[in-house]
């Protein structure tokens, strides 16, 4: 028999927040080898990068501590699995798909504080 144990994240180090005009968001996920997805959560668009996996942050992250190097997000009402940027360099639309993680615990949390340092700066 295996045993399976939830470990879930106890803590999210956030080194750089970067509220951007949308658009700049979607443009943003936008590569050459096609497009990378944003998250949605509770009204927030947003993306992130990691930091690489060096020793220390393998250990942190063994122990329920993230590190995220930098959250870039837009204010973003409702829902939609898709949304379309007119990209007049590149004279086409474009689609950027996106992905619901309401559910998520992690993702539910950050953006209760992303609303309070949003609300906290005005």
């Amino acid at each position: 028999m295996v045993k399976v144990t939830y470990s879930p994240i106890e803590e999210l180090v956030v080194h750089e927040v970067v509220e951007v005009p949308k658009d700049d968001l979607l443009r943003e996920r936008i590569t050459p080898s096609g497009n990378m997805p944003l998250y949605w959560c509770n009204g927030i668009l947003f993306s992130f990068s990691s930091i690489p996996m060096t020793e220390e942050i393998v250990r942190d992250y063994l122990r329920g501590k993230i590190h995220w190097l930098e959250i870039h997000f837009a204010k973003e009402p409702k829902y939609s699995p898709v949304l379309t940027l007119n990209e007049e360099e590149y004279k086409a639309t474009m689609n950027i798909r996106v992905i619901d993680t309401s559910k998520s615990m992690l993702h539910s949390e950050l953006t209760k504080w992303l609303k309070s340092k949003i609300s906290g700066n005005k």
